[in-house]
């Protein structure tokens, strides 16, 4: 889909209403999560975090959302795909902000030059302990990536017709930081696997844009 046509349909999402946890669920890998969730809420030590769903055209203008391979390193996401994105810092006034930023220092993409259409479901990550907030945000320019190097490994580029297409669901036998040998839904985009609680943020943005009249 052209870019142009994507924005005039995509501007609607500001007055949808989320499709919520029930699409996070779809994409669960463990059965427990709002009961962690609730757990989490009333210890109240969660750290937080915000990410970027960010769709933008490509240089054929056609809409494309970009993902993030993170680099290998000692911690429970170590090369996982995900949203650019990371923790709240104290110079953060929003968590909004934080998704900003955090896009900028990831991949380049400057603040300014980002709009912020929706904010999404909150999500929790029981291994890191971190409850996220996703938000949906375009670009009218086409991007020059600029990974940042002690964190990205590589920018993963989405068509928007390969991230709608349900022949990317998929079940996938992983190891994890909590099970060995585990099935968990997934997507597979651009030849990577995408699971966990990337892949169930994705699913609500699928969701909301199959509801696009």
């Amino acid at each position: 889909m052209q870019f142009s046509e994507f924005l005039q349909q995509v501007v609607k999402v500001k007055k949808m209403e989320l499709p919520g946890e029930e699409y996070h669920l779809k994409m669960a890998p463990i059965q427990r999560l709002l009961e962690l969730k609730r757990k989490a809420r009333e210890m109240k030590t969660a750290k937080k975090a915000a990410v970027l769903c960010l769709f933008y055209p490509n240089d054929e203008g056609e809409t494309y959302l970009v993902l993030i391979l993170r680099k290998t390193y000692k911690g429970v996401h170590s090369a996982q795909v995900g949203f650019p994105g990371g923790k709240v810092e104290k110079q953060d006034t929003s968590l909004e902000e934080t998704a900003l930023r955090e896009t900028q220092e990831e991949v380049g993409v400057a603040a300014t030059e980002i709009t912020v259409l929706k904010e999404l479901t909150e999500i929790y990550i029981p291994p890191s302990n971190f409850f996220v907030q996703p938000y949906l945000g375009t670009t009218n320019n086409t991007p020059r990536f600029v990974p940042q190097d002690d964190e990205v490994e590589a920018v993963i580029e989405v068509p928007l017709k390969e991230f709608m297409d349900d022949a990317v669901e998929i079940t996938q036998s992983l190891s994890t930081s909590y099970a060995k040998e585990i099935k968990v839904p997934a997507f597979q985009l651009q030849g990577h696997i995408v699971w966990g609680a990337t892949a169930m943020m994705l699913n609500e943005v699928r969701e909301i844009l199959k509801r696009l009249p």
